[in-house]
């Protein structure tokens, strides 16, 4: 019996992480592989496309309404999408209200112990919020439940910037746990020379691009109808995209220790290929200096 390889998705908010990973994970599931995908997400939307629904109804929801997070049962949390794919949303409180990442520790505590990851899984995927690696949302990292991470990042700086952020993440529990970098996705932004500079980054990060992703408005029109792009025009270009995605995911050996560049480093990046002036550099380095 293969191993259960648990892999979390991380990078900058509205990068395209949920599109991704489920056009990713309706691959594996039109390729035979038994899939679950846990949304770490308030917003719900991690599984939208599996399911053809608005948002699935959260653990932290159902939760509220039963009392208790031990009032649930399994089935009531789970449930069945495109290609048999198993589907569980986190949830969170009400903007402002409490901790987010509280949903995320709960949800992933009460998968394990209602016996989610059984014996026929071959992948678990955590759909993790923006590119917060502290707190609950950090979970998948620093409790050891995922030992892949996949950074998805374009060629924007800020979408570069918080992809060597969240590889400082992983440093910081690699040393503890068997939590590794399996590669950076570059879900093209169309900027330019996108492809060389995000490969470049991945060498400079220690790791590898492990697929380009085309801008192709097919995803879209797969979005509006609820379904991922293997699904709605499975004869589509994205859709061997996704496909190849998979396959190179599915045979990935390349996991490491990241070396994450400093702020300097990645603006010499940025300007040695043209899309970044002096002028500019200096701004973004005050900036991140502030924050």
């Amino acid at each position: 019996m293969a191993k259960l390889r648990q892999c979390a998705i991380y990078g900058k908010g509205g990068i395209g992480k949920s599109t991704t990973t489920q056009n990713l994970v309706a691959a594996l599931a039109e390729a035979g592989k038994k899939v679950m995908i846990v949304g770490c997400d308030p917003k719900a939307d991690s599984t939208r496309l599996i399911l053809h629904s608005k948002a699935q109804t959260t653990i932290m929801h159902l939760a509220a309404e039963a009392g208790s997070v031990e009032d649930l049962e399994l089935e009531d949390v789970l449930k069945v999408g495109y290609g048999d794919v198993k589907c569980v949303e986190s949830g969170g409180p009400e903007p402002g209200v409490g901790c987010a990442g509280r949903g995320v520790i709960t949800a992933i505590n009460f998968l394990e112990e209602e016996g989610a990851y059984d014996d026929e899984l071959d992948f678990v995927f955590y759909d993790v919020l923006g590119d917060v690696v502290c707190g609950g949302f950090a979970m998948p990292i620093r409790e050891n439940k995922a030992q892949e991470i996949y950074i998805v990042c374009s060629g924007e700086m800020m979408a570069m910037y918080a992809a060597n952020n969240i590889a400082k993440g992983i440093v910081k529990y690699a040393n503890s746990g068997g939590v590794r970098l399996a590669g950076l996705i570059c879900n093209s932004r169309q900027t330019a020379r996108e492809d060389e500079l995000i490969e470049e980054l991945a060498r400079q990060m220690g790791t590898q691009m492990i697929h380009f992703v085309p801008r192709d408005n097919v995803v879209q029109r797969a979005e509006i109808r609820r379904m991922t792009v293997i699904e709605y025009e499975p004869t589509a270009k994205q859709a061997d995209e996704y496909r190849a995605l998979a396959q190179k995911v599915l045979h990935n050996k390349n996991l490491v220790i990241p070396t994450p560049i400093t702020m300097d480093e990645l603006e010499e990046l940025l300007m040695n290929f043209g899309l970044m002036e002096e002028e500019d550099a200096t701004l973004i380095g005050k900036t991140a200096a502030e924050e």
